[in-house]
């Protein structure tokens, strides 16, 4: 559409459009009894500067109904196009100028007195130039209502940068901006230093204070330039939008202890936070120049910021396979430094292409679950040498810790088994290997309840044969231990008199103080 908007304000349509003029006019029968009547030719009285008569053709060629008062601005104006050589002012002798652009076109002015006539010939040429001429005569017509009434500013300037055509949209553009020149153009646009297309983006303050944003293609035409300018109102606001959201991840990242690493789809760093610098002690200007994916990675190695591979050159032509897992989401890696710290490295995708790295040190985290993981394993060996069985229930009655004397009593394996023992499964295998007795449905009760409780013990009877003893205590968080001690020790130390009465013995619980 651009082409066409050239083709209808260039010299070279308006050209066309004065030669098919003056084939039409130069064959046009003359009806009028008024000045030169019955001449082929086209002509302009002027008086003290000012047209005075005319012949009746005349006004197709400026395309006015009334050209009395028109002064010789605007006749030059319209014939500047085919005659480039016309005078600023009115000629006050007699010269003939030929037409650069219409063949047989020439412009005459001859004086009388104070008396100025200018008088236009053109012989025609042919039944075909008439017509290409009523062919232009409509394309011209049309070209020139779709640039005049364009929703985009379009307007013309000479090389001095002054205006000297402009469509309705760059009027209005001109009003709403304050200017009062007649020849100032919409927007402030420095001509290009060579004669080729530029592309500019400017802003303009209108008379209400309103910031309008507009892109401005300039293109080189005859003696000037044509602007076309496009509002981008809703892509400036939006690119400002955009900036202030990234500036206020920016702010809110930089609170972060984990370090972030964006990169866009072309795989350049677009954003980071201070935290990324300390955890890879990268520098600041390497990071604010945007490296590429490959480049950031190279230089974490020569920081020894991450584990050396066995094949690095075979690592680096796999790190984009590293990048497409983070952008659907499933990469994550633990790099163990020599330094003898841990980090945590995830990748997550991001819209339009782009991935971000997280880079955590979980090394506090790593060296704390290794020491509970160290005190579990010596707690679990202490008790493991105890001849006693011992169990730990939590608050919620499951069995959370055993030794293996408990697992050989009772033959039971927790940690192979599918679902999680119960203290309600535990007293039933219990039940099982003792004679009756009244103390399961008290211990089931006092491991669920949340009251106060105190330690308390019970003889049992195996089976198998032999006594044990139960002791029920309550240990921290609200969980409880049970305890199992063989009773044979016991009855050696007592004698006969103890074991003739070990039927004596009550089959209850008895409270601890």
């Amino acid at each position: 559409m651009e082409d066409f908007l050239i083709l209808a304000i260039g010299a070279g349509v308006g050209s066309a459009v004065l030669a098919g003029l003056l084939v039409l006019l130069s064959t046009r029968p003359r009806r009028s009894a008024g000045l030169h009547a019955g001449t082929p030719d086209t002509v302009l009285l002027f008086r003290r500067g000012e047209v005075v008569d005319h012949t009746p053709d005349a006004r197709a060629l400026f395309d006015r109904t009334v050209l009395t008062g028109m002064g010789w601005e605007e006749v030059r104006e319209a014939l500047v196009p085919a005659f480039p050589d016309l005078p600023m002012v009115l000629p006050d002798g007699p010269a003939r100028w030929t037409s650069v652009s219409v063949p047989l076109a020439e412009l005459e002015a001859e004086t009388s007195g104070s008396r100025l006539h200018l008088r236009l010939r053109y012989a025609p040429d042919g039944a075909a130039s008439l017509f290409r001429a009523a062919r232009i005569n409509r394309d011209y017509d049309r070209l020139v209502e779709m640039s005049r009434h364009s929703p985009d500013a379009i307007w013309q300037t000479d090389p001095a940068g002054k205006m000297t055509w402009c469509n309705e949209s760059a009027e209005r553009l001109v009003a709403e901006s304050g200017k009062t020149a007649p020849d100032a153009a919409p927007l402030d646009i420095t001509p290009p230093a060579t004669r080729s297309e530029r592309t500019t983006r400017v802003s303009q303050r209108t008379s209400a204070d309103k910031n309008l944003w507009f892109e401005v293609v300039s293109r080189p035409v005859d003696n000037g330039w044509v602007h076309y300018a496009t509002s981008i109102d809703s892509l400036v606001n939006a690119e400002m939008a955009q900036r202030n959201f990234v500036q206020t991840l920016t702010k809110t990242f930089a609170h972060l202890p984990i370090g972030l690493a964006v990169f866009d789809r072309d795989r350049q760093l677009v954003l980071f936070n201070p935290a990324l610098v300390d955890l890879t002690h990268l520098p600041v200007d390497f990071l604010s120049a945007k490296p590429n994916l490959l480049s950031f990675f190279d230089h974490m190695r020569e920081n020894r910021m991450m584990p050396e591979p066995k094949n690095y050159a075979s690592w680096r032509d796999k790190l984009y396979d590293v990048v497409s897992a983070a952008r659907e989401d499933r990469y994550c890696e633990t790099w163990n430094l020599p330094s003898g710290l841990t980090y945590k490295i995830t990748g997550r995708p991001h819209p339009d292409g782009a991935v971000a790295f997280l880079i955590e040190d979980i090394s506090a985290e790593i060296s704390l679950t290794r020491r509970f993981r160290s005190e579990l394993e010596l707690t679990q060996s202490v008790l493991d040498c105890f001849d006693d069985s011992v169990a730990v229930f939590s608050r919620l009655g499951v069995l959370t810790f055993s030794n293996s004397a408990y697992r050989t009593r009772w033959n039971c394996d927790p940690d192979s088994a599918f679902a999680e023992i119960t203290i309600v499964d535990a007293t039933k295998d219990w039940q099982q290997a003792c004679d009756p007795s009244p103390i399961w449905p008290d211990l089931r009760e006092f491991v669920l309840t949340l009251r106060d409780r105190q330690t308390w013990t019970a003889d049992l009877t195996l089976k198998s044969g032999g006594r044990i003893r139960c002791t029920v205590q309550p240990v921290a968080a609200g969980a409880t231990m049970v305890r199992f001690s063989a009773m044979a020790a016991l009855f050696d130390t007592l004698g006969e008199d103890s074991q003739a009465s070990e039927t004596d013995l009550p089959d209850r619980k008895h409270a601890v103080n």
